[in-house]
C-alpha cells in the first residue's frame, strides 16, 4: 500500500528528463478534462515542444461549464463559450497551433466512466487525432481528485490502445491530496520536466484563464477560483510524466 505522501516524495525524486527523454520523438497529444488542466499539468512541456519545432495537440474533453454553477451573469452556455475562448488564448501563448486544438464538448462533471457513453467519447477522441502520426497520449494521473480526471484517464488508456501508443500521466490536483490518503498499490516511474525556460510561458497561459484566476465572474462566491497561493505552488512544482505499463 502507498500513501499519498510517499508517492509525492517519489515523484519529486524522479530523474529530470528533456523533451527527447519524455516524448521520444513522438507527437504529444494532451487530453485535458477541463480547460486549464493542460496548462497546470503540461504547460511548460507544451511550450518547450512548440519552441523546439514539435507541434503538440490538445484535446479538451469537457466544456468547463461547471466552474460557476450559481452565477447569474454567466449561464452554463456562456461559461462554455468563455472557457473555450480562454483555452484558445492559452494555447496561443504556449505556441500551440489553434488548428491542433480540439473541443469534444462533453458536459463538465459528467464525463462518462463506462458503458456506451465512454465508448462514444473514446471514438470522438480517436476521430479527432487520427490524422496525427506517431502519437504519445498524455492524460491526468488516475489518482487526481476529480471524477472527470478519472474518466479521462480511462479514455486515454483506450485511445492509446487504438493507436498502439504510449500513455503518460500528468499530475494536476494530486499535489493537493492529503499525505495520509491511501492510494493502494502504486508503482511510480517516469520523468520530471523542470521547464525553467518556459515557466513564464506557463504562467502567462494560466493567467489567460481569467474565469479561474480572477474575479471576472464575481457573483458566485462558492465557485472554483485558483488562489494566488495555489497558483504559486502549482508553478513551483516540476511537471511530472508517469509511465503507464
Amino acid at each position: 500500500m502507498t500513501a499519498v505522501g510517499e508517492a509525492l516524495v517519489t515523484m519529486r525524486a524522479l530523474p529530470h528528463g528533456g523533451l527527447s527523454d519524455i516524448l521520444r520523438g513522438e507527437t504529444p497529444i494532451v487530453l485535458a478534462p477541463h480547460p486549464d488542466d493542460e496548462v497546470i499539468g503540461c504547460g511548460a512541456l507544451l511550450a518547450a515542444a512548440a519552441r523546439s519545432g514539435i507541434d503538440p495537440v490538445i484535446v479538451f474533453v469537457t466544456d468547463g461549464s461547471g466552474s460557476h454553477p450559481n452565477s447569474r451573469i454567466f449561464s452554463r452556455d456562456d461559461l462554455a463559450t468563455l472557457r473555450q475562448r480562454e483555452a484558445c488564448a492559452a494555447a496561443h501563448l504556449l505556441g500551440v497551433s489553434l488548428a491542433r486544438v480540439h473541443f469534444m464538448g462533453l458536459r463538465d462533471s459528467a464525463a462518462p466512466h463506462d458503458g456506451p457513453a465512454l465508448t462514444d467519447a473514446v471514438g470522438g477522441i480517436v476521430r479527432a487525432i487520427e490524422r496525427y502520426d506517431n502519437p504519445v497520449i498524455l492524460a491526468p494521473w488516475e489518482h487526481d481528485p476529480h471524477r472527470d480526471h478519472w474518466a479521462v484517464c480511462k479514455m486515454a488508456r483506450h485511445v492509446a490502445r487504438c493507436f498502439a501508443a504510449r500513455h503518460l500521466s500528468y499530475v494536476v490536483w494530486g499535489w493537493a491530496l492529503p499525505d495520509h490518503y491511501d492510494l493502494g498499490c502504486v508503482e511510480i516511474s517516469g520523468w520530471r520536466f523542470r521547464g525553467d525556460a518556459t515557466r513564464a510561458d506557463k504562467s502567462h497561459a494560466l493567467r489567460a484563464y481569467k474565469s479561474q484566476t480572477s474575479d471576472l465572474i464575481h457573483d458566485d462566491p462558492s465557485a472554483f477560483r485558483l488562489s494566488p497561493a495555489a497558483f504559486t505552488v502549482l508553478l513551483s512544482e516540476d511537471e511530472v510524466f508517469l509511465d503507464n505499463p
